[in-house]
């Protein structure tokens, strides 16, 4: 076994494998950039070395650097994590005549597998069942236009060395296909210095199903049983669960013996996953096989019980799989939510800046009303890190494990209340949307489901009676709270409630054991708010109502208070009816007229401006490119125009809400 080994990666996955390495006695370097110089994987490694500037081609994607620091450290073996070199042969061969062990698959499998035009063809040799597309090399617009006409759209453009969901457009016309094929080569050759392109068909309401495989050196190969990974944004997996609530024992066999024959063809011999997308019929084709370790590995990890991580190293360190298909069996439900620096309300545009707080939710067993219940929590970033504009927006990796999936989504629902983020937009109120919606609830999922579920974006979600009323309880008792800390505690009873500007009546009491009792609607419903846990100062307030825990997230403002509960949002102010009768008759705030702008809908750097002073505009018209965190934001005209001025142009750095364009 290795006594130390070198983590070229950073965040999350960085220090997921370090808390794997520690356990197992080897000691890790870490290699950083710049900008992660002050990172929670840093200071958790036992060494570090800064391998250059805060750009991945600059640091993370340099082979030579890497080879250097494993040489100054001394360490045996390169665990390359996910992204960045992990699918790279060339650095794999190069680790392996350089007497440095690869923590991954051998360089052939890596070749045959890792490129996705390759991997097809290697597919429907070894008789997997493909998605109809040309795994060809497509050179110009033109030819690309053609063939997607012969395919029939609509039609998939994927980058070749692509992953992570990046370099990947849907094309549903030419213009689709013309706009989106320059787009997509541009950001594979940002995002992995390879431009190849090819075409697949694109099954409609299909959903994307996954198989953990797992090899050693000596030709054992197991799987580890499936993951769904519908829930997808833009082609970004968002939510993932083991197992899938679509597959029955039969095609979970069929998929899983499927996996591993395309695996066994290319002698595979670490961590690895073939993703297939899956009708709603059951049916499933080949779409490609990740030859790395996955960022959705955990919910595998909990049903299963096994450490992918620590059987990558092993297998690399020439060990025989301790177990067989035969030892593995599928243990509960496990979900993760994949919690993002973006802002949900703004379209989901990256967010970058400083983590002012962070509290993540206690991981281990807990206690629910939906039953018991694992939180796991895989994050690469601590309060006070700065969320950078150079690499992925991943906060964390939230997880929940539970006997059964009903109680997996109750379990999540209770840690993604327990998570509080502040400095930074995050997508948490979207995750608490998405489980509490009645068909997420069901397992009747598909790629799509975003789009059906949220066709005009996300708003949040309007309070249903539970919601509601954790609002009106809330908001009454901090009022309480604050007036008895002030010294001005008030002996009434009768007040309104205001829901941003509906009024709900509330007549206020306690009972024996100084439970709040609070009779809403002119006495329709009574409700007992207890186990209080706040105090001035804190973001999150915890209590029960009637027998339902609840965590809710509260700011203060100068009329009340700022408070979301799952994916409801609400202004909650407490008056007496004298004030709320006059607080009704103020005039409502307009907003500012907007129409004419365009906006950068986040910070990043301009790529270029589309258009000049003096210039007419149609409808849909490319204005502007906005790239950050690796992706590229095309920007539309939303109306006929003139432009009037221009406000930035390509190179230029821009913060959110920046004009870049203005019209007549």
């Amino acid at each position: 076994m290795f006594s130390k080994i070198l983590i070229a990666n950073r965040g999350e996955i960085a220090v997921r494998i370090i808390k794997t390495a520690k356990r197992m006695g080897i000691r890790t370097v870490q290699v950083y950039s710049e900008a992660d110089a002050g990172s929670l994987a840093v200071e958790m490694a036992d060494e570090a070395i800064l391998i250059g500037p805060a750009p991945a081609a600059q640091s993370y994607l340099l082979e030579d650097r890497i080879v250097e620091a494993v040489r100054r450290s001394g360490a045996e073996a390169v665990h390359p994590g996910f992204g960045f070199l992990s699918e790279n042969p060339v650095f794999a061969r190069r680790l392996e005549a350089e007497n440095i062990t690869f923590i991954g698959p051998n360089p052939h499998a890596i070749e045959a597998m890792g490129d996705k035009i390759t991997s097809k063809k290697f597919a429907a040799e070894a008789g997997v069942s493909t998605v109809p597309g040309h795994m060809g090399l497509i050179e110009t617009t033109e030819h690309a236009v053609q063939i997607a006409n012969e395919i029939g759209y609509p039609v998939m453009i994927k980058a070749s060395a692509g992953g992570g969901g990046k370099g990947i457009r849907v094309a549903h016309s030419d213009d689709d296909m013309a706009e989106g094929f320059a787009a997509v080569k541009a950001e594979a050759l940002n995002a992995f210095g390879d431009d190849r392109v090819f075409l697949e068909k694109f099954i409609v309401n299909p959903r994307h199903i996954e198989i953990q495989v797992l090899g050693d050196k000596h030709g054992n190969i197991v799987h580890l049983f499936e993951r769904e990974c519908s829930i997808q944004r833009r082609n970004q997996k968002v939510i993932e669960e083991a197992p899938s609530p679509l597959l029955d024992a039969a095609t979970r066999r069929a998929m899983g013996e499927q996996a591993i024959a395309l695996a066994r063809a290319v002698n595979y011999d670490s961590a690895g996953t073939v993703e297939f997308v899956a009708g709603q019929d059951k049916s499933f084709f080949f779409l490609e096989m990740n030859t790395r370790l996955q960022v959705e590995h955990p919910v595998t990890e909990l049903i299963t019980g096994v450490d992918l991580v620590e059987q990558m190293i092993r297998s690399a360190a020439g060990e025989k799989l301790a177990f067989s298909q035969d030892d593995l069996k599928i243990n509960g439900w496990a979900i993760e939510s994949r919690i993002y620096a973006e802002d949900p309300y703004r379209g989901f545009l990256p967010s970058i800046g400083r983590l002012i707080r962070y509290e993540q939710p206690e991981e281990g067993p807990q206690d629910g009303p939906g039953g018991p219940y694992v939180v796991r929590n895989d994050s690469g970033v601590r309060e006070g890190d700065e969320i950078s504009m150079f690499y992925d927006p991943m906060i964390a990796k939230l997880c929940a494990w539970a006997p059964t999936r009903a109680g997996a989504v109750a379990g999540m629902s209770r840690a993604l209340e327990d998570t509080y983020l502040a400095g930074v937009g995050h997508n948490v109120p979207f995750l608490a949307a998405v489980m509490d919606q009645d068909r997420f609830r069901s397992g009747e999922l598909s790629t799509a489901y975003i789009n059906d579920e949220f066709p005009d974006g996300f708003h949040g979600v309007p309070a249903g009676p539970l919601q509601r009323d954790i609002l009106v309880a809330t908001g009454m008792a901090l009022h309480e709270i604050v007036s008895d800390q002030s010294g001005d505690p008030s002996d009434r009873i009768d007040w309104i409630v205001q829901l941003d500007r509906e009024p709900v009546p509330v007549s206020l009491g306690y009972d024996d054991d100084e439970a709040l009792i609070l009779e809403v609607e002119d006495g329709e419903r009574l409700l007992r708010l207890s186990e209080i846990d706040w105090r001035p100062g804190l973001a999150q307030f915890r209590a029960v109502l009637d027998d339902q825990p609840f965590t809710a997230e509260i700011k203060r403002v100068a009329d009340g208070w700022d408070i979301r509960t799952r994916a409801t949002r609400a202004r909650v102010r407490v008056m007496t009816p004298r004030i709320a009768d006059l607080y009704a008759r103020l005039p409502e705030k307009v907003a500012a007229d907007t129409s004419k702008l365009v906006l950068s809908p986040m910070p990043g750097l301009v790529v270029s401006i589309a258009v000049v002073p003096g210039q007419e505009v149609k409808t849909g018209e490319t204005v502007a490119i906005i790239e950050a965190m690796k992706m590229q934001n095309i920007l539309k005209a939303e109306h006929d125009g003139v432009v009037k001025s221009v406000g930035a142009r390509a190179g230029d750095p821009v913060a959110a809400d920046d004009v870049l364009v203005e019209f007549e």
